[in-house]
């Protein structure tokens, strides 16, 4: 589901078993990141998949990435593998206006 950032973060912030997923690569997260936020590139492939795997299909995950696309195609991937939910922030990172953690 698509969500404009000023929804993606209400809901997110009223959500207590929600996860912030980037999956921006390595590079672009080290560049700074929303907080909490865990990555998984989403150009790893196969490698994206298993690391799905791993996660908690019952949580809900509010997924970006640079500017939309990446993440509402993360959000597809999610969904045929059975993740209850998963809200994809139009607009990404580009876009965002919170704040962001500089590692």
């Amino acid at each position: 589901m698509n969500l404009s950032q000023e929804d993606w973060v209400a809901q997110f912030e009223a959500d207590d078993n929600a996860v912030i997923l980037d999956v921006r690569t390595e590079d672009e997260f080290n560049e700074g990141y929303i907080e909490n936020a865990i990555n998984i590139d989403i150009h790893k492939g196969q490698g994206f998949i298993y690391e799905l795997e791993n996660l908690d299909k019952e949580k809900n995950y509010y997924v970006y990435c640079r500017s939309g696309a990446r993440s509402a195609k993360a959000c597809q991937i999610m969904n045929e593998l059975g993740f209850a939910n998963s809200y994809n922030l139009l607009g990404g990172f580009l876009d965002w206006e919170g704040e962001t953690v500089e590692p």
